[in-house]
């Protein structure tokens, strides 16, 4: 799989942060079953690259992603765990490089003109824009101009109801979304209400 295929697989990426890797089977057939195929897990708690490494075994129908790497460890980690797909918040020379060399589906954070030029010179034209709310749309429509050959996932601040917004802007293939599995439904494993959260971000 590469980024141009997760991409393509829909326009809203749910990102989630699961503290049980328990939940990560039942999440992503709640998500596969409302029409997502992509899903965002972030590195941010100890139970993620379990969940990974369950997601990718047990639900094969959808591609699980690592989130939040910040460096070429975190990389390691996630594609020993079968990650299908590998997302960081910004960028360095050290994970552009590793990620170049191993043909890696990676998805850079850039939110400048110096760091939207770095990733290109890496061979990176698919980029996450972050954090996207709190920036603006003004800013990522800018880049469209000097950069016509970047296109972004957009994450960071994406609502239900901001998510078409960025959608709409002509250099945004996909935005990133944190609303669809919540703290809240993981708690209550209220698998029918992420299902419907993402029967709704599957038709926007």
């Amino acid at each position: 799989m590469d980024m141009g295929e997760v991409f393509a697989a829909g326009r809203v990426i749910p990102v989630v942060q699961l503290d049980d890797a328990d939940d990560a089977v039942p999440m992503a057939r709640a998500l596969l079953a409302g029409g997502i195929r992509t899903v965002e897990i972030t590195l941010r708690t100890p139970a993620a690259l379990d969940a990974i490494r369950a997601v990718a075994a047990e639900v094969p129908e959808i591609a699980a992603g690592a989130g939040t790497l910040l460096n070429p460890a975190d990389l390691d980690a996630a594609q020993a765990a079968g990650a299908a797909f590998f997302v960081s918040p910004g960028l360095t020379p050290d994970l552009l490089a590793a990620a170049a060399q191993r043909g890696l589906a990676y998805l850079p954070g850039a939110a400048t003109a110096a760091e939207l030029m770095l990733a290109l010179d890496h061979g990176f034209s698919r980029l996450k824009f972050f954090p996207a709310a709190p920036l603006g749309a003004d800013t990522i429509k800018s880049f469209a101009g000097p950069f016509p050959q970047v296109r972004f996932c957009t994450t960071g601040g994406i609502s239900r109801d901001n998510a078409k917004d960025f959608l709409a802007l002509p250099n945004v293939d996909c935005v990133g979304a944190s609303w669809i599995v919540t703290a809240a439904a993981l708690d209550a494993k209220d698998w029918a209400a992420i299902e419907a959260n993402a029967r709704f971000a599957a038709g926007l």
